[in-house]
């Protein structure tokens, strides 16, 4: 299926995945006159809640995935661990967006990096892991302390362990349930950043600035816009963010996770991860900018202009993990903070359950 359309109000968008990215991106399209109709496999997904149309089945049912393809006009995903077999699938009845070889790429650590360094981009040094004895080679060459992480399915710090010594390899690669991995060398940094930029099918780029994170317990915390970096060097991660838009052939909302690292009283910047779709550090612009990245993921998607994206002041985003969700009122309370709600049945620790948005105001505004 190689014909994109163009949408236009009152056409469907099937998303893949029902969580709070996707419940997300639906009020957006919403917001353009546009449907969404959700597929995903728990019955009691959050985005469910805000569409008109739902599928709840396993992303191998293969019938199910036909029905669905043929009662939407484009199919996206929210989030990158959708089984790249269910995208190829679905890309055979329906446009699939972003590209499904995008995929291919992002899902797995080892091809990632190896596509970011091949395009002159730095990250932290790496080496392939099958097994122990390539753990402990691995450790002798890049030395320690490093971080091993599975090459599939981790996020928020799930599948990695921390390696400080030669003499913690059997206890890591068991604590990975001995899965293939890459090792990455522990590099101390400065500060973590993101960028959030979409690409329209034209091939036009509109980021943000750069937004500046914190992580707890390796789930993030707390952004804030703007980062408190040189303007030079926030103007080459957005260069960054681009450049790898580009060299995908991207259309819709991508982040670039990087550092900011001393090196010879130097700035510098590594890339850790490449996040194909809205991102969490973006969630920012549904209240502090003029356009959302779900409404500029909608509109790539959509094959509509990109908005130009301007920020509406000093911006902090906090999201609310587990029972932090409970202190909501108390956010209502606060002048200048808006308040999300993911309306997800379970609060359990380390699970995301809404966001706040405080917009501030600054010079110039």
């Amino acid at each position: 299926m190689s014909t994109l359309p163009v949408l236009k109000p009152g056409d469907t968008i099937g998303i893949l995945g029902g969580g709070q990215l996707g419940r997300m991106l639906a009020l957006a399209a919403a917001e353009l006159g546009l449907n969404c109709h959700i597929y995903a496999p728990e019955e009691d997904s959050c985005a469910f809640q805000v569409v008109r149309d739902k599928t709840c089945a396993e992303y191998d049912d293969e019938p199910a995935l036909e029905r669905f393809a043929a009662a939407v006009d484009i199919i996206i995903y929210e989030f990158e661990n959708i089984p790249a077999a269910t995208a190829g699938f679905l890309q055979f009845h329906k446009p699939v967006l972003p590209n499904p070889n995008t995929l291919a790429i992002v899902q797995d650590r080892l091809p990632e990096k190896e596509f970011v360094t091949g395009l002159g981009i730095g990250t932290a040094p790496f080496a392939k892991v099958d097994s122990l004895d390539a753990l402990k080679a691995a450790i002798a060459r890049l030395d320690a302390p490093a971080v091993l992480k599975t090459r599939r399915l981790g996020y928020d710090g799930k599948g990695q362990a921390r390696i400080n010594a030669p003499e913690d390899a059997d206890a890591a690669w068991k604590a990975i349930r001995e899965k293939p991995a890459i090792l990455e060398k522990f590099i101390p940094f400065e500060r973590e950043i993101s960028v959030v930029a979409a690409r329209g099918r034209s091939g036009e780029v509109a980021a943000y600035e750069a937004i500046e994170n914190e992580h707890r317990q390796h789930i993030l915390h707390r952004s804030t816009v703007p980062a408190q970096i040189p303007q030079a060097l926030a103007d080459e991660a957005v260069a960054v963010a681009t450049r790898i838009a580009e060299a995908l052939g991207y259309i819709g909302t991508l982040a670039v996770e990087m550092f900011v690292v001393q090196a010879d009283g130097k700035r510098r910047l590594l890339v850790n991860e490449i996040a194909p779709r809205v991102h969490n550090s973006g969630h920012w612009t549904i209240d502090g900018a003029t356009a959302s990245q779900f409404e500029q993921h909608i509109r790539a998607v959509a094959g509509w202009p990109l908005a130009r994206p301007r920020r509406l002041g000093r911006v902090e985003m906090i999201n609310l993990i587990g029972r932090e969700v409970n202190d909501w009122a108390k956010y209502l309370a606060e002048p200048g903070t808006s308040v999300h709600i993911y309306g997800k049945g379970d609060v359990r620790p380390g699970r995301k359950m809404g966001h706040v948005t405080r917009v501030l105001p600054e010079a110039g505004f």
